[in-house]
């Protein structure tokens, strides 16, 4: 079987990424939310970097240097530095020439009519009752037989944040628009005196190193004339900045509506952070109802976030309940009770009472059947997002890196019969549109 699967492998999605801007980050999270970190905190803490204590993202410097020997690097779609990666295709039963190179031009459009005639099918014309779009891309097949296939994807147009490119037959045009990825919010003029439209000669210049645009004023006319067609037709027009009226809105998506208040049981794990009740920016209620066995019981009763940001109510190893609020990493708000959970059948509650405003601090209670036991201030939020990088809600257990000081896992070791999320306030209009803002500004950080 090993020896008739297909396998593709592409090694990126784009280029490295300069959204780290000039100074880097030990907290990813950090400045996706908008709190950027002192320099001199992060050269304080370099040896770090790589490792599980935090979630670092290389400043822009290493991004010119992974994207060599091409120009620029992710969201610059009009040079390979932003968009180049390269493939590895095996197929032992098809493809005797292992190790071989190619050359011919490809774009990832491609992989999906290759698979189809891999496979010996035709593509759908209807989905579930959908009619498909059609498919742009073309079979790399051919070049699996030999180095010397024709060459068959002949036009590709690219166009990110109104850097664009046309790619014709061996030639490409490129146009970097002129705002630099690591300073987002900057705004600059289409047709401006910024943007330069090059020529490359992409079979002789690999890595666009030569600009003929003077030497073949014509080849650039007719490409830029290829462009136009291409972007008419595929609704690439009105080129727009990210912060263009253009521009889409970006309102937190959610599958809630404004749900302020839900209940999940054990079953509800490794759940995306826009899918379970939002408790930022607002008064919150956490309440667990749990039983204990005889002997007792530890773990994570639910948890949302990692360690870079976000919260966990556990059970630590003397048997007593614990609140934790992680802000970014660098800083850590506890409640924990200094009675433990005797057996039988519990509630336990966190009430946390905000103070107002964006990203502010307030005041944690936490109780078991109805008692107050511990009581903490955190001294501020996190505003936006706990985690972009895959960190989720769980419970019973903490399917990431652990937000608290507690091995990874961590799995309850009583029973969960419910845990109920429920937001006690709403953001003001004032609070809102920053929330919109930054949430816009988050979505730049990872674009």
């Amino acid at each position: 079987m090993a020896d008739n699967t297909l396998f593709i492998y592409i090694t990126g999605d784009n280029g490295a990424s300069a959204e780290g801007t000039v100074n880097g980050a030990w907290s990813a999270p950090s400045f996706q939310n908008g709190y950027p970190e002192d320099p001199e905190w992060l050269l304080e803490h370099m040896d770090d970097f790589g490792s599980a204590k935090c979630e670092n993202h290389f400043n822009l410097a290493w991004a010119w240097a992974l994207d060599s020997p091409f120009q620029w690097m992710k969201q610059i779609a009009s040079h390979f530095g932003g968009t180049r990666n390269g493939v590895a295709v095996q197929w032992p039963k098809r493809i005797v020439d292992r190790g071989g190179l190619r050359s011919q031009f490809h774009h990832v459009t491609d992989i999906f009519p290759t698979l189809l005639e891999a496979a010996g099918i035709s593509a759908p014309a209807r989905v579930n009752g959908i009619e498909q779009m059609d498919i742009d891309g073309v079979s790399m097949l051919p070049t699996f037989a030999s180095a010397a296939a024709p060459e068959t994807h002949v036009t590709q147009y690219f166009e990110m944040f109104g850097n664009r490119a046309i790619y014709h037959d061996g030639w490409i045009a490129s146009c970097f628009h002129g705002r630099l990825p690591w300073k987002r919010f900057d705004t600059v003029p289409f047709d401006g005196p910024q943007e330069k439209w090059e020529l490359y000669d992409v079979r002789n210049d690999f890595s666009q190193g030569h600009d003929l645009a003077q030497q073949h004023p014509e080849r650039l006319a007719d490409l830029l004339t290829l462009f136009d067609a291409e972007a008419r037709r595929n609704n690439v027009y009105p080129l727009k900045e990210p912060g263009s009226t253009f521009g889409p809105k970006y309102a937190t998506p959610t599958s809630l509506g404004n749900l302020a208040k839900m209940t999940y049981t054990i079953e509800h794990q490794r759940m995306p952070e826009r899918s379970v009740v939002n408790l930022k920016n607002c008064s919150f209620r956490i309440t667990a109802d749990v039983t204990v066995h005889p002997a007792g019981c530890e773990g994570v009763i639910a948890c949302q976030g990692g360690n870079m940001a976000g919260w966990s109510l556990y059970v630590d190893a003397r048997g007593c309940p614990v609140f934790h609020y992680n802000w970014f990493g660098h800083e850590h708000f506890v409640a924990s009770s200094p009675v433990s959970l005797s057996g039988g059948r519990h509630t336990v509650v966190v009430d946390f009472a905000y103070d107002g405003g964006f990203g502010a601090g307030g005041d944690v209670v936490l109780t078991i059947d109805g008692a107050a036991v511990a009581h903490t201030r955190i001294e501020k939020t996190v505003p936006v997002i706990f985690s972009i990088s895959g960190e989720t809600f769980d419970v019973g257990l903490d399917t990431g890196a652990a937000v608290g000081p507690y091995p990874h896992i961590y799995r309850f070791t009583g029973a969960i019969h419910a845990v109920t999320l429920e937001r006690l306030s709403e953001p003001s209009a004032e609070v809102k549109a920053l929330l919109e803002d930054a949430e816009f500004r988050a979505s730049l950080a990872v674009q």
